[in-house]
């Protein structure tokens, strides 16, 4: 009987593997590890009530792994097959986001693992955004960057074998979970060749950086990856020092003491070199850059949309992009209104927790709370998996030229999205609320065995 390697290992290598060529390509991305490896140390060393509850939700081990990557493809067809390509390693499309609201016309979904105990093993998550070429306003263009598409063939042919083979026989056996991590990175990979000549590209540039980019290249080459980090201000002001260009503001919500949903930055994304054929012509190309991130708990409804409200309250007010002082002030302001404890977040519903047995002597039809205030049960912050739209689209924007800004129609495309994915995404809301269900299921299950039990004897 084969042996099959279980997806979460197979994600595992790629994600290590991810992280070698990465590194190799932009020698950025080594500082960047450095950095936040050390900020992380220092968090955990000057709070050590912190390191202790990271410890005991197995949170710790996932730390120094944890990141995310970025890609973006310009057909349906490659669309849904990279979601054959992350199945073969336990991912699943995760929530819809419309970023042509934020003047980038793709729309996308994150590719993860969605179950706790594999989020646990290695949470690797690539945001993935489908170009949108019906948002052109020029036809023509439209046509040819079609064209152009059309002619190219993102997957080698022993990766396609690889996806196939795993479809049809349940998995992969040791060897061929290499190979298939080898010939998968080919896809990710960066390649200085344009595939258009200089001025297809210039005029494909000028009608939006990130067409340019997905459009002009032998494949969606990975834009950036990400590792976590437990105070992203401290690493916002770090990047200067080791040799990085940071993006003028952090995205997201405000330094709170209970973060909440994502935080991200950036060193602005490098000028490299591209060869154009046939002339002999050079340029530069920008778009690959580091981000750093720091996760807090995952929202409610109820809370994000409180959340939502409250971000709207404050871009209302002026430019989101600013990182003016005055933007800061009045973040922090808005946010103010938004509870930053977990024992209030909790109560009031506003936040997902983990729910998990101190000891195992309780009411078992007792409500949650009276159950944390007698110490039978311990509530652990759901960590936050996945994006925020704003926010990406401000590393986006910030990373294809700070000048630039498009404007589109809010035009929310899910159905069509999915279409062309071929499959639907998941709610990623309904994922934590199960998450939480079954802790809090669990607890009461444990606690009605102890009860019967005790009674038996």
């Amino acid at each position: 009987m084969t042996h099959f390697v279980h997806p979460d290992e197979v994600r595992s290598r790629f994600s290590r593997a991810m992280s070698d060529m990465y590194r190799d390509e932009v020698p950025q991305y080594g500082n960047l590890m450095a950095l936040v490896a050390q900020v992380n140390a220092e968090v955990l060393k000057a709070q050590p009530a912190l390191a202790n509850a990271m410890a005991q939700a197995d949170e710790l081990d996932r730390l120094d792994v944890e990141r995310h990557g970025a890609i973006r493809v310009g057909t349906k067809e490659e669309l849904s097959t990279l979601r054959r390509l992350f199945a073969v390693m336990g991912m699943e499309a995760v929530g819809y986001y419309d970023l042509s609201v934020a003047g980038v016309p793709v729309h996308s979904t994150a590719f993860r693992p969605v179950l706790g105990s594999s989020l646990n093993r290695n949470p690797f998550r690539v945001f993935t955004s489908l170009l949108r070429l019906d948002l052109l306003a020029d036809e023509a263009l439209r046509a040819q960057a079609a064209e152009i598409l059309a002619r190219r063939q993102i997957f080698t042919e022993r990766a396609l074998a690889l996806i196939a083979q795993c479809e049809a026989a349940g998995g992969l056996s040791d060897a061929e979970a290499d190979e298939f991590v080898r010939e998968a990175l080919e896809t990710f990979r960066w390649h200085s060749e344009a595939t258009v000549d200089a001025a297809t590209y210039d005029k494909l540039h000028k009608a939006h950086r990130l067409v340019a980019d997905v459009v002009c290249f032998k494949g969606p080459h990975i834009n950036h990856l990400t590792p976590r980090t437990l105070d992203i201000d401290a690493a916002q002001l770090g990047m200067p020092a080791h040799g990085m260009d940071a993006k003028e503001v952090v995205e997201g919500p405000p330094r709170r003491a209970c973060p909440i949903l994502l935080r991200q930055t950036s060193f602005k994304a490098l000028q490299e070199r591209v060869n154009f054929p046939g002339s002999g012509d050079q340029g530069t190309h920008t778009a690959r850059f580091g981000e750093i991130e720091q996760r807090g708990v995952a929202l409610t409804r109820k809370g994000r949309a409180l959340y939502d409200s409250l971000l709207a309250n404050v871009r209302s007010m002026g430019n989101a992009g600013s990182a003016s002082a005055n933007y800061q002030d009045r973040l922090e302001s808005s946010f103010a209104a938004f509870p930053d404890s977990h024992d209030a977040m909790r109560q009031q519903g506003l936040a997902f927790y983990r729910y998990v047995l101190q000891q195992p002597v309780g009411d078992a039809s007792a409500d949650i709370e009276t159950l944390i205030a007698d110490g039978v049960v311990r509530a652990e912050p759901i960590v936050y998996e996945d994006f925020l739209p704003v926010s990406a689209a401000g590393i986006f924007q910030s990373n294809l030229g700070g000048e630039e800004q498009k404007h589109y129609e809010a035009n929310q495309a899910q159905q069509a999205f999915e279409a062309d994915l071929g499959a639907q995404v998941h709610d990623e809301i309904a994922l934590y609320q199960a998450m939480q269900d079954a802790s809090l299921q669990a607890v009461r299950q444990a606690l009605a065995q102890a009860d019967v039990a005790e009674s038996v004897a």
